[in-house]
């Protein structure tokens, strides 16, 4: 199938995917923001988790060869989930933060963007290899 795929294609599916992942991600950040407030960049935060946990998910089908990587790489791991993820937002997020002179809340959004993204792609990884 990868050969069958032209180039064409590939570029509607990141085409596609972006579409839907800056959709989604609009979506889930301005639910969080109604729901927890702009007192910390949660919204970022959830949706790099979030994005973290697919990527791994992804990365681990491809790598059992349960999905087609030239089709899913693009479509999801290129497309969605590089307009979903948030990591430009994330670092504004955070030098914001130190700006106003809110270097405890910078460093544990920092920490926990590292940490609980890692942890999540770790996740999703796991799910798929262990099963």
């Amino acid at each position: 199938m990868t050969n069958a795929i032209n180039s064409t294609t590939l570029y509607l599916f990141v085409a596609l995917g972006g579409a839907c992942g800056a959709s989604l991600r609009f979506f889930i950040s301005q639910l969080v923001l109604n729901w927890l407030g702009k007192g910390f960049p949660f919204a970022t935060l959830m949706v790099n988790i979030s994005g973290s946990f697919i990527m791994g998910f992804l990365y681990g089908l491809i790598e059992q060869g349960i999905l087609e990587v030239s089709v899913y790489r693009t479509l999801i791991g290129i497309g969605f989930l590089g307009a979903f993820t948030t990591f430009s937002t994330f670092s504004l997020d955070s030098l914001l933060l130190i700006q106003q002179g809110e270097l405890l809340k910078a460093m544990v959004n920092i920490l926990l963007n590292v940490v609980l993204c890692i942890l999540a792609a770790a996740l999703g990884m796991f799910i798929v290899t262990n099963n």
